[in-house]
């Protein structure tokens, strides 16, 4: 992954990062570099010290479980809303998920030891925000888990073609049938037979590893209801206009 310089533009569009005062974006803004995510970069690995934490602007990353014996599970997704590398905010000194890049894109990069100092900052709205992403966060696992064991793989499916378009802001992304089948925790036939609905139902195409959302409002007729809980969750946590969130007050639907 390539570094470039970051401007204080670049911060606004990482909605974690937006949500900061003014005085805190410039205070980060020389230790942040603009890096590449590229389809399949692992940013750490189960058991290995996380070096760095990764904003995201562009592109989705998933953490995912490394099972025995089984198929590898992704329990939670990161895009432009919030950061990978959780564990070193938490104290966690070697994690035990894998991190990598599920549809590439670009992020604002910062080295773990400095992303500490920060935090030691006295009064610092840093803190205090990345305790409102960690509740995002736990959100997000508690839908997922109940989600994967309750709503169909058709529905589940639409929910995660709506939030990567989301994240991307793009109605076409590229995604491989192998990644999103990791995703959904199904076999590759699944993913075929229900991306193949979706588009007999005008609602997607999907050619040559690329998504392209046809009809959205088709597409979100499918989707469980975890779609509008989770973008209401990060929506509130973190609002897409860039305005600062009120941090004493927890989002609807957190555990």
């Amino acid at each position: 992954m390539s570094g470039s310089e970051t401007s204080s533009g670049d911060l606004r569009t990482n909605r974690l990062l937006a949500a900061l005062p003014e005085a805190e974006k410039e205070r980060l803004l020389p230790q942040l570099k603009q890096v590449e995510l590229e389809l399949g970069d692992v940013l750490y690995r189960p058991d290995e010290r996380i070096d760095a934490l990764w904003f995201p602007v562009r592109g989705v990353c998933s953490i995912i479980a490394e099972l025995d014996g089984g198929p590898d599970v992704e329990v939670a997704t990161v895009g432009d809303e919030g950061v990978v590398g959780l564990p070193v905010f938490l104290g966690v000194g070697i994690p035990t998920e894998r991190a990598m890049v599920q549809v590439a894109g670009w992020a604002l990069r910062m080295d773990a030891d400095l992303f500490r100092r920060e935090l030691a900052v006295v009064d610092g709205a840093l803190q205090q925000t990345m305790q409102h992403y960690t509740q995002t966060m736990f959100t997000q696992l508690a839908r997922n888990a109940a989600c994967n064991r309750s709503h169909r793989t058709r529905e589940r499916c639409a929910r995660w073609l709506l939030m990567t378009a989301d994240r991307m802001h793009s109605d076409q992304f590229e995604l491989t049938q192998k990644f999103l089948a990791q995703m959904l925790a199904v076999r590759r036939s699944s993913v075929s037979e229900v991306a193949g609905e979706l588009a007999e139902e005008g609602c997607i195409s999907y050619r040559r590893g690329t998504i392209t959302v046809l009809d959205r409002a088709g597409l979100e007729a499918h989707a469980c209801s975890c779609y509008r809980a989770l973008r209401e969750v990060i929506d509130t946590a973190f609002p897409p206009d860039g305005t600062r969130p009120d941090h004493h007050r927890a989002p609807r639907g957190g555990t």
